[in-house]
């Protein structure tokens, strides 16, 4: 029997295995030294003046990154419905409402020309989320949001190392960048995430709720020579830190983004190549000169195509190969679509994308032959 080709696995090599066993032996396994060097050295890699803040998802990024920015109850917060649910979810932790604006058909990214639209006297904030590894359009994005007084928080869990006209997601103007390293993301440390921002004030608080509204870090106090247990809850906090095991993945993995970012974009231009004749649209790429982090490799059907898009993957299982849809459009679920009384058609790009779109695998433990697998599955249903 052929095994089965999983959507994604992660890649990991002997050097996170022995840097997490280096943690066991150390008896430090939650916040300490392991996750302050992957917060160190990913400051260096976002660029002059950041400051990095470790934390145990994206999710819990997110969230920290709106509530240092003063996002309250009755606040706005623009974003796409074309995304995973924390995306939104976060604003409604925070007692606001999401707005959703429509995507660019091209890119699924949000459009930007339907931003200003949207934006009321409530509105505080606009989230971009970097789809799939493709930059939004954030020259546009942020000078709407200048124009109007709003913060900016950019969801990058799909992009890195994403760049946007030569600069690095997460070097950008705005007020802070928020990764993941989910398992199926382009670097993991298995679940965690890491906020990037050059706000002082930003980073102080996000810092602070991480952990429970606690003045001092406890590997501070943990650590010191001297006697150091006092503290002081200054607000309601959160319990978001990262822990040293799952930091010890992470400094490794940082090192290989690139390298992980070239297999990546070399198996995408093969699957390019292969399926260029087939009724499909393929991905968008990044502009000259910009890099795309490749994180998803999602095709659509055209009305050519001879199956249905949810056949088509019923299909790809039955020749041992997994595929994923990304994203089931938030206006679709019964929590979004119910609470704020939306409808289909109300974003039809997004509804049209979601129709038509299929992930394929792509990550870097795939061999060719992985890689072969499914182009020929993919070309014995399509041709």
């Amino acid at each position: 029997m052929t095994p089965f080709l999983p959507f994604a696995l992660p890649d990991i090599g002997e050097e996170e295995i022995n840097e997490v066993v280096d943690s066991l032996r150390s008896g430090w396994l939650t916040t300490g030294p392991k996750t302050k060097r992957f917060e160190e050295d990913f400051a260096v890699f976002a660029g002059e003046g950041s400051e990095a803040i470790a934390v145990n998802s994206a999710t819990a990024g997110l969230h920290l990154a709106l509530e240092a920015s003063g996002i309250g109850a009755g606040d706005e917060v623009i974003t796409t419905p074309y995304t995973f649910t924390a995306t939104a979810e976060v604003v409604r932790y925070l007692g606001a409402d999401p707005v959703f604006v429509d995507i660019d058909p091209a890119t699924f990214n949000i459009d930007p020309a339907k931003i200003e639209a949207a934006i009321t006297p409530r509105t505080r904030a606009i989230i971009p989320v970097h789809f799939a590894g493709l930059s939004c359009a954030m020259d546009e994005i942020l000078r709407i949001a200048r124009k109007n007084g709003l913060k900016v928080i950019e969801d990058a869990a799909h992009a890195l190392p994403t760049t946007c006209k030569g600069r690095l997601i997460g070097s950008l103007d705005s007020d802070a960048t928020v990764y993941s390293f989910y398992a199926t993301k382009t670097i993991t440390t298995g679940e965690g995430g890491m906020i990037i921002t050059r706000n002082p004030e930003v980073a102080r608080r996000c810092r602070v709720m991480r952990l429970h509204g606690i003045s001092r870090d406890s590997f501070d106090r943990y650590t010191s020579t001297k006697p150091a247990w006092r503290y002081e809850v200054v607000a309601p906090g959160f319990k978001y830190n990262m822990t040293d095991l799952a930091a010890s993945l992470g400094i490794h993995q940082l090192k290989k983004a690139s390298v992980f970012q070239i297999k990546r974009q070399a198996m995408a231009a093969c699957y390019d190549d292969a399926f260029r004749s087939l009724p499909m649209v393929l991905p968008p790429k990044a502009p000259l000169g910009d890099m795309h982090a490749w994180h998803l490799y999602v095709i659509r059907l055209t009305d050519k195509a001879p199956v249905t898009r949810d056949r088509f993957i019923e299909l790809m299982a039955e020749k041992g190969v997994g595929c994923s849809v990304h994203f089931i459009p938030l206006h679709l679920h019964p929590y979004w679509r119910d609470r704020y009384e939306l409808k289909p058609e109300d974003f039809p790009q997004s509804l049209r994308a979601y129709e038509r779109a299929v992930s394929l695998p792509l990550y870097t433990r795939m061999s060719e032959a992985d890689q072969l697998t499914v182009i020929n599955a993919v070309r014995e249903i399509l041709s």
